[in-house]
């Protein structure tokens, strides 16, 4: 081939290759033009929504653009996911997901959106750890292994509250009944409020709710903190033993939460996103913020969150098969 074919065909090559990137790239410079929607698929007041508020301030200064929380709840978190799934992808639609987008295949046969596939992510966000707790009213209950005797004792008798099927709070109980080796009923409700009612009401036993909702009870000295789901001993409430160091090996259930984009969002416009995101993070007063409602910060690279999804969904796809649940 001569000089001038290879010239010629350098040339063309560089020039697809422009063409493609060319677009991105002014798409990026020109980002945000516009106010971002942010997404969060489940009611306001919860640690997902909190999150949320606390890092759309700080973020929309980085980026020169207001960030709007927009919550649009339903069907575990799919009616949210769905339509930022379909949302054009450029960046002015993002969304905070939690454990549901691991599990959520598994439970709802017929989604009208894949969680990897249609989605790039951004950055994990925050670890909101959830813990056990109980009626204070019931003094023979203080420890783990207070828990799993009573459980033994009488089979099917105890109940756990969540705040719906296939939330971190089911499946941290189904996770423990399972590693425990105890028969324990679990009753769903729609959001922890009500199960929490019904908690400080004496109609359910136990209940694994998230930090934020349950802290202000445990101070109140009306629901007594058993253990915590996590690997690690929260930082919130650092005396709160860890279900595995109270004496089930191995149990560790951790309530995440991450941002994505829409599938085929520009890269250029992800970093933009995920370095505003990561930067907001380290904020003295969003880490304060957060610290509040027992929320501990992580931050990771879009790469990283992509694993971390896909060892998620093996992980958390198996319990619920194992443990035979469905939406019914």
């Amino acid at each position: 081939m001569t000089t001038l074919m290879h010239r010629t065909l350098a040339a063309a090559i560089l020039g697809v290759g422009a063409s493609v990137i060319a677009p991105a790239v002014i798409a990026a410079d020109n980002f945000p033009n516009q106010p971002i929607r942010w997404i969060v698929p489940f009611p306001p007041g919860g640690a997902m929504d909190n999150i949320a508020r606390t890092l759309s301030e700080p973020m929309g200064k980085k980026l020169g653009q207001t960030i709007v929380v927009e919550n649009r709840a339903g069907a575990g978190g799919n009616i949210g996911a769905s339509a930022v799934a379909r949302a054009k992808p450029d960046g002015h639609t993002i969304m905070i997901a939690a454990n549901g987008m691991a599990v959520n295949p598994a439970l709802y046969p017929n989604m009208n959106y894949d969680p990897i596939k249609d989605f790039e992510p951004i950055s994990l966000l925050a670890v909101v750890p959830n813990i056990l707790v109980t009626n204070t009213q019931k003094d023979t209950v203080k420890t783990i292994q207070d828990v799993i005797k009573l459980a033994k004792e009488k089979p099917g008798h105890y109940t756990f509250a969540s705040a719906g099927v296939g939330t971190s709070i089911h499946l941290a109980g189904e996770l423990f009944v399972k590693m425990a080796e105890v028969d324990m009923l679990h009753i769903p409700y729609k959001g922890s409020g009500p199960a929490i009612t019904d908690l400080l009401g004496g109609q359910v036993d136990y209940m694994w709710d998230s930090i934020t909702s349950a802290k202000p009870h445990v101070e109140s000295g009306k629901l007594r903190a058993i253990a915590v789901s996590t690997a690690d001993r929260s930082t919130a409430m650092p005396d709160l033993p860890t279900v595995a160091e109270s004496g089930v090996p191995g149990y560790a259930l951790t309530p995440w939460f991450a941002t994505f984009a829409p599938a085929k969002t520009p890269a250029p416009i992800i970093e933009k996103l995920h370095k505003a995101m990561t930067e907001s993070l380290q904020d003295p007063k969003v880490q304060e913020t957060l610290k509040a409602i027992g929320a501990e910060t992580i931050g990771s690279s879009s790469e990283e969150l992509a694993k971390y999804l896909a060892e998620e969904s093996v992980v958390g796809q198996a319990l619920i098969r194992e443990r035979g649940i469905t939406m019914q």
